[in-house]
């Protein structure tokens, strides 16, 4: 019988392992594998005999990595990045160059796709794949080049550059204003608000907003949605009064589709920045693309 060399587990063990660490679950890496949860784990019980530790904690309806887990985990996802940069490299080789970008829904629907033309009338070369997904998981794919992030700029392992600061206000559609007359913050509280949960815990909610612009404390009346883009669709149909990052409703406004609602706003406090990984270089149609989207602001 031949020895596996390296002194490795079958591969295949360690695809399933590293797509459930990555999404700290069987399901979703069965679904990313095209497998059934009972392969996953059947794998993983391999691998874990063979490494004779446990690389998960089985919590209730959740998965957690244990240390040996965490280190076997970024070995892996460290190894599988430059696997797939090299791949990359060879099959693009004598090609047109390409970058990928990945983005939230809302800010490749409303900030990066109306201005791209720009970017393609002046890098007619260059390819850009898109990667839009609303999983922050989803975005951290090997094959990922840059990223767009709201945050604060300090994330492991990433590299980051601001690209914006912003500001918050209300936005409703002109009937529903025509409909319900707001003067201060204080009228907003008992209006239908459109809510963003579940999407990305660094937005700013309507408490959050509402204590900034001095009304904390008060019963809200709250219509919850997991999609930005969903909320201001439901804003824009007189449903309610969303939340607006300026840099991102502006289109909106500008059609008029939306109008702010009374004067109350603050700044967001957090920012977007274009990211990478520290792990490998970026290409040079990658790097293009940054400074590109730095300059848009420069």
């Amino acid at each position: 019988m031949l020895r596996r060399p390296y002194s490795l587990p079958a591969f295949s063990s360690l695809v399933a392992f590293e797509a459930a660490a990555r999404h700290l679950s069987l399901t979703r890496a069965a679904a990313e594998l095209n497998v059934t949860t009972g392969a996953i784990s059947k794998h993983i019980k391999l691998l874990e005999g063979e490494l004779g530790h446990a690389v998960f904690r089985r919590l209730h309806r959740a998965l957690a990595l244990t240390s040996e887990g965490e280190a076997l985990a970024a070995s892996l996802s460290d190894s599988f990045e430059k696997l797939s940069a090299t791949f990359k490299q060879l099959k693009s080789s004598g090609a047109t160059g390409g970058v990928s970008i990945g983005t939230t829904t809302a800010f490749a629907q409303l900030w990066l796709l109306p201005r791209l033309g720009a970017f393609w009338a002046a890098h007619q070369d260059i390819i850009i794949d898109h990667v839009i997904s609303d999983r922050a998981q989803e975005l951290f794919r090997p094959d990922v080049d840059l990223r767009i992030r709201y945050g604060d700029g300090a994330w492991a392992e990433e590299h980051s550059a601001k690209m914006f600061d912003d500001r918050i206000f209300p936005v409703a559609s002109p009937a529903f204003m025509r409909k319900f007359k707001v003067k201060s913050a204080k009228d907003l509280a008992g209006l239908p608000l459109l809510s963003v949960e579940g999407a990305d815990p660094s937005w700013t909610d309507w408490a959050e907003f509402l204590r900034a612009t001095g009304q904390p404390g008060r019963k809200l009346n709250l219509r919850r949605f997991n999609s930005y883009v969903i909320s201001l669709q439901a804003a824009q149909s007189g449903q309610g009064v969303a939340l607006g990052w300026a840099r991102l409703v502006e289109p909106l406004l500008k059609s008029g589709q939306l109008v702010k609602v009374g004067k109350a706003e603050m700044a967001a406090p957090e920012c977007y920045h274009v990211t990478w990984s520290t792990r490998k270089p970026l290409s040079a149609q990658a790097a293009i693309l940054k400074e590109w989207l730095l300059g848009s602001f420069a």
